[in-house]
């Protein structure tokens, strides 16, 4: 029994001492336009994107929350953009994200309405930098300005 506590709490103390892996996306659509989702939480633009489920690599977390928040298909990962770590990226939690540009197609629609209010394209110059969720503001501006960034 006591092995089994000192396992258990052994896990525990990795799980909730080192930040949870996420990946954000900019979804880049045929016609040029950079596909937004609107959280509820903080109501806020923000580029679509969430965490690795355990067991699943970066490819399909992008192909899992690019159709749940947005409902367009993965066509092509473009390219990486970065890997943003600061402790305070995200407000709820310490987590690093793999930000990476990916080409996709089909309908707009939210599939995820619990963390999700509206899907939109917007035209890389109506993007609307200075009010996007957590970081996303210099995740954006680092994609616009062809950088590949490590913070």
């Amino acid at each position: 029994m006591w092995r089994n506590w000192q396992f258990i709490s052994g896990v525990l103390k990795i799980i909730f001492r080192h930040p949870v892996m996420g990946v954000t996306l900019v979804p880049v659509l045929p016609d040029g336009r950079v596909v937004l989702v609107y959280r509820r939480d903080c109501q806020q633009w923000s580029l679509p994107g969430g965490m690795i489920d355990w067991g699943e690599n970066v490819p399909n977390t992008a192909r899992r929350e690019l159709k749940e928040e947005t409902g367009l298909d993965l066509v092509n990962i473009s390219r990486l953009v970065g890997v943003y770590s600061s402790p305070d990226r995200d407000p709820r939690l310490h987590s690093i994200c793999v930000l990476i540009e990916v080409e996709a197609t089909g309908e707009l629609s939210v599939k995820d309405t619990w963390e999700i209010s509206e899907v939109k394209a917007f035209p890389p110059q109506e993007i609307p930098i200075g009010n996007l969720a957590h970081d996303h503001d210099r995740q954006i501006q680092d994609y616009l300005e062809g950088k590949n960034t490590i913070s």
